[in-house]
């Protein structure tokens, strides 16, 4: 099977297309930050996600969805330009704005970016929170230098993130309670608090209140809509309100399986992780009671934000909407919670590239099913562009997604063979559906070589490289042809 290019599919889009066609669907995009496949739908006991897992119901879940890069800016960037990494080399947090893969502030023939794609197909264009790398689409420094630019230009009518006593976007982003943050230069740097009594004294509560306001005032305008709402938990630090704690250290929650640090060559020391000030001993790796607990935080903040969601959607049914609205779902990247010896993203393993894509379409997906297909995050642009036929569909460089309609009305259809991600400058991952090969890429030399079964675990416990050259052969020919198709 070969994927369908995607400047194939919207030429074919196009001519099938009237230009005057009505926009089909208004779109709620819900990005969460750091959200690893921990839903109940997908196995996930006791489960913590009730509220998608009730989405679930209603959507196809995409067990097998891999990010491009796993890390925050450049996999947004892949997300909202619809570009892999291999053409456009954007594997930094700040590429949208920075360097040679800084989207242009000028307005071009086409565009260059999803949302931008439905502002000019007349839809009205909200952002709430990280959608984009910073937390609220405009371009400043963690600690608040910067000209305030729009980070995606020409995307969005309202940039409508609340900052409440955090004042600004990276004080909502690393939050503490009372407006206090990790770079307010106070010293600030607890790995976990769990100490509010309500969802909106913290900033993923403001969040969803404001989408529900934006989403009663499209109830009463009639506009089509392309509302881009990004949450920010279970990003560190750990923080949520009490409540969410305290249900979730009543679960009986294990220590992490496969915890040893593994022999492979892509491994990384945690950094992000350990430099927070920690209720326990920085043993490397974690001794497994404060495997436990930390595990018990990020699971804590999982359920905050999954709270959330739900309030969103509830008032997405409550407004009348939900009928003509497509949810999305996605996780910008997994997480290691301790396997392998690491916390965090950050790899080319897994745990790092595996993380949630649900959709859900009004009257095609309302049965709910989980499939098994491959998905990458580049494929979310041309499937909006599939279902909601935007009535301008430009676009300044060719998309390199594939469509995941077919799957979406077929959950055993497929679309693609293979996911590519890549990471720090040659590191290239490629997963299919049994195994999963990393390699290092100086010109078309790959080196440093590791393949595992997928069947065996997501974790790389044994390099099987060596004893199935013919798998390896395979694969790497399979990205020579995404590359150079």
């Amino acid at each position: 099977m070969h994927r369908i290019p995607g400047h194939i599919l919207l030429l074919v889009l196009a001519l099938a297309t009237p230009a005057s066609a009505a926009n089909n669907y208004n779109v709620l995009l819900i990005a969460v930050d750091d959200l690893r496949p921990e839903l109940g739908c997908l196995g996930r006991t006791p489960t913590v996600t009730p509220s998608l897992d009730q989405l679930a119901e209603r959507a196809v879940v995409f067990r097998n969805h891999f990010v491009q890069v796993p890390t925050c800016g450049a996999s947004r960037y892949a997300l909202l330009t619809g570009r892999s990494p291999g053409h456009s080399k954007a594997l930094g947090n700040e590429a949208l704005y920075s360097g040679k893969t800084a989207l242009s502030a000028e307005k071009l023939h086409g565009a260059q970016s999803l949302p931008e794609m439905f502002r000019r197909s007349g839809y009205h264009t909200t952002l709430i929170g990280k959608v984009s790398h910073t937390a609220d689409g405009k371009v400043y420094a963690y600690n608040g230098k910067g000209d305030g630019r729009d980070e995606v230009p020409h995307a969005w009518d309202d940039l409508a993130t609340p900052y409440g006593p955090w004042k600004r976007g990276w004080g909502v982003f690393f939050a503490y309670a009372n407006g206090k943050h990790r770079e307010d230069g106070q010293g600030h740097h607890d790995l976990m608090q769990f100490t509010v009594e309500e969802d909106s004294d913290l900033p993923d509560g403001m969040l969803a209140d404001t989408a529900i306001e934006k989403l009663k005032a499209y109830q009463q305008n009639g506009k089509r809509f392309f509302m881009g709402l990004g949450l920010i938990k279970p990003h560190l630090p750990f923080v949520a309100p009490k409540q969410d704690w305290e249900a979730v250290d009543a679960m009986k929650i294990e220590p992490a399986p496969n915890a040893a640090r593994p022999e492979t060559k892509y491994w990384q020391n945690s950094g992000e992780f350990y430099k927070y000030n920690a209720p326990f001993p920085k043993s490397r790796p974690l001794a497994k009671e404060d495997q436990v607990t930390a595990r018990k935080a990020y699971l804590a903040c999982v359920r905050y934000t999954d709270r959330q969601i739900g309030k969103v959607l509830k008032a997405l049914d409550e407004t009348g909407l939900a009928d003509s609205t497509i949810v999305i779902v996605w996780g910008d990247h997994g997480w290691h919670l301790g396997e392998s010896a690491v916390w965090g993203k950050h790899t080319s393993h897994e745990r790092a590239l595996n993380s949630p894509l649900l959709i859900r379409v009004p009257g095609v997906t309302d049965q709910g099913e989980i499939t098994e297909s491959l998905a990458e995050t580049l494929d979310i642009y041309p499937t909006l562009v599939d279902l909601c036929e935007p009535s301008f569909q430009q676009t300044v460089h060719p998309l390199d997604g594939t469509s995941l309609g077919p799957i979406l009305r077929q959950p055993k259809a497929a679309v693609r063979d293979i996911a590519i991600s890549y990471w720090n400058g040659n590191q290239v991952s490629v997963r299919n559906a049994d195994y999963r090969l990393i390699f290092r890429r100086k010109g078309d030399s790959p080196s440093d070589l590791e393949l595992y079964d997928m069947h065996q675990s997501p974790d790389p416990l044994k390099n099987l490289a060596d004893e199935k050259p013919e798998v390896v052969s395979t694969l790497l020919s399979a990205v020579q042809d995404a590359l150079h198709p």
